[in-house]
């Protein structure tokens, strides 16, 4: 009984002397796995952020950024003259636009109300008809009704006097946005050959022609150029829309007077 009693309490203290060290070991392992773990994790971080890093500068920029960063680039001195230049023309062609847009009419609805005011009421309810009326054929035709009574012949050169005077207010304006048209390129250009002035007074006081300096000194004269040309295509387009509109009232005018003077010769006899 007493060796039975003695094996227990020795395989109890073996038991307890050898947990201690199964948990030594347990902990060793799992802090050895945790470290491990780190170690991976600041391993992985560096890379994951420099691919984060690549990500955001191969990130496409869009044209508005592109558009911006360019423009800041070329410098505020020249840059900001064209930009004015663009704003300038803008405003006069959308000024042409709205004032040739009111100007278009329906000239042969005024012609049937005129020849039938004509033979209903006569030449004062036909300048009624002219004076409720806007747009430059309904002014001719007014002009063309007051000289009635002094001739065919002097309704003819009132029309043709009067006609010409129209065909200028229909055209004023465009001469200032060709010379918008013309500056801008011109303005990029000067810019540009400044800014290559400068490019080769930096080579001159470095003393060494970089590849950078001179690369990026041409860029920057060259951007002025480049939104130069830009501004003048934007507004070459809008400055043929004008013509184009002032060529078309011009004909509408100009047939709608002859048929105004084929209705007062049938109207005289």
């Amino acid at each position: 009984m007493k060796k039975l009693f003695a094996l227990i309490t020795f395989a109890a203290v073996l038991n307890f002397s050898y947990a201690p060290v199964v948990v030594a070991q347990e902990d060793t392992t799992k802090t050895e796995a945790v470290e491990a773990s780190a170690e991976e994790a600041a391993e992985a971080a560096p890379a994951e952020a420099s691919t984060d890093i690549e990500e955001a500068e191969e990130a496409p920029q869009s044209f508005h950024q592109t558009l911006k960063t360019k423009f800041i680039e070329g410098g505020a001195g020249f840059m900001g003259v064209v930009l004015l230049v663009l704003i300038l023309g803008l405003a006069l062609c959308i000024e042409r636009i709205i004032y040739l847009s009111l100007a278009t009419g329906n000239s042969d609805k005024l012609l049937g109300e005129i020849e039938s005011s004509l033979k209903s009421g006569g030449v004062e309810a036909a300048k009624e008809v002219c004076r409720n009326t806007k747009g430059p054929v309904a002014s001719i035709f007014y002009q063309g009704l007051n000289r009635k009574d002094e001739g065919l012949d002097m309704v003819e050169k009132s029309i043709v006097s009067f006609g010409s005077v129209q065909m200028g207010l229909l055209e004023k304006g465009l001469s200032w946005i060709s010379l918008c048209i013309a500056l801008a390129p011109m303005l990029g250009f000067m810019g540009t050959v400044i800014g290559m002035i400068d490019a080769f007074d930096a080579i001159e006081i470095a003393g060494d022609i970089s590849p950078s300096l001179v690369a990026g000194g041409i860029k920057v004269a060259l951007l002025t150029t480049v939104f130069g040309l830009i501004v003048a295509m934007i507004l070459q387009v809008f400055y043929n829309y004008l013509i184009a509109k002032v060529d078309s009232l011009v004909n509408d005018m100009e047939g709608a007077s002859i048929t105004f003077m084929d209705i007062l010769v049938k109207s005289s006899k």
